[in-house]
């Protein structure tokens, strides 16, 4: 399996638009949801701390391999999201990593 991150700032000048940005963001990459092959499990987090070097919205998602994290990266739905918001971010760090389940993993 193979975890997905992707963190983001948003643009807004006030509160007020910021949220606006936030939920325009979480709306979007919810509704890939059932739409992706391979995509297993996806969830919108939004910050809670508040603390000035947090990011405002997280992406968490599980795909079922390396395959299945490539095809999302270039499917339709996926593409037509990151352009509709493409000017609402102002930063984006990602890490993807894979995990290998117990019973995968060779004796030691």
């Amino acid at each position: 399996m193979i975890k997905h991150i992707v963190m983001w700032n948003l643009k807004g000048e006030t509160p007020e638009e910021k949220d606006r940005a936030i939920r325009q963001l979480k709306e979007a990459f919810e509704g890939l949801a059932g739409r992706i092959p391979g995509l297993l499990h996806m969830e919108i987090g939004v910050d809670t701390s508040k603390v000035d070097y947090a990011c405002d919205v997280v992406l968490y998602s599980e795909f079922e391999s390396h395959d299945a994290l490539a095809a999302y990266a270039v499917h339709a739905e996926h593409i037509r999201v990151k352009q509709d918001l493409g000017d609402v971010r102002i930063a984006r760090h990602q890490v993807d990593y894979e995990v290998i389940s117990a019973r995968d993993r060779s004796p030691d």
